[in-house]
């Protein structure tokens, strides 16, 4: 996976998969289960967030704002090649011509507005973390620097992950 520099600021998108009002009834026997709790020593990623990669951005746009997602209020980015759109919880993120692909996404320190987020673990400190656990990474932070950073890897399946920290 090749992300340039100049494109990282742009990728900043979130998912976040919560439940939709729905006239459906679900039994408690039915009901999912809460999360897995996190286990002392586990890697604290950040919010998650997917960047979708698009032929044609207004065509993309059109698609999603027909299932119901909109534009949050702010800078218009469709002029940038990009676009941000939500809907309820769930946020995604269109780009067209910055990258092959999907990328899941991981910003530490930030939370699904985009806002700062303590206390947090610096990405090159999840990064030794993962050097302890053999995890081969495609792309590196500078251990030595301290601030904006990244680093990649990608899965057993082949999907792109970057763990993208803004502050």
């Amino acid at each position: 996976m090749q992300i340039s520099q100049a494109s990282l600021p742009l990728l900043v998108c979130a998912l976040s998969f919560g439940c939709a009002s729905t006239d459906i009834e679900v039994s408690a026997s039915e009901a999912p289960a809460d999360p897995a709790p996190a286990v002392l020593g586990d890697p604290q990623l950040g919010n998650f967030s997917v960047s979708l990669s698009v032929a044609d951005l207004a065509t993309s746009r059109a698609f999603y704002e027909k299932l119901g997602f909109r534009a949050p209020e702010g800078p218009a980015m469709s002029d940038r090649g990009y676009v941000i759109l939500q809907n309820g919880t769930a946020t995604i993120g269109l780009f067209q011509g910055f990258f092959e692909g999907n990328i899941l996404t991981f910003n530490p320190g930030w939370n699904q507005a985009a806002q700062s987020v303590d206390p947090f673990v610096d990405v090159r400190e999840l990064q030794r973390m993962f050097d302890e656990r053999d995890l081969e990474l495609t792309g590196r932070a500078d251990p030595d620097s301290s601030g904006p950073a990244f680093l990649t890897l990608t899965d057993p399946d082949g999907n792109a992950i970057l763990i993208d920290q803004h502050r």
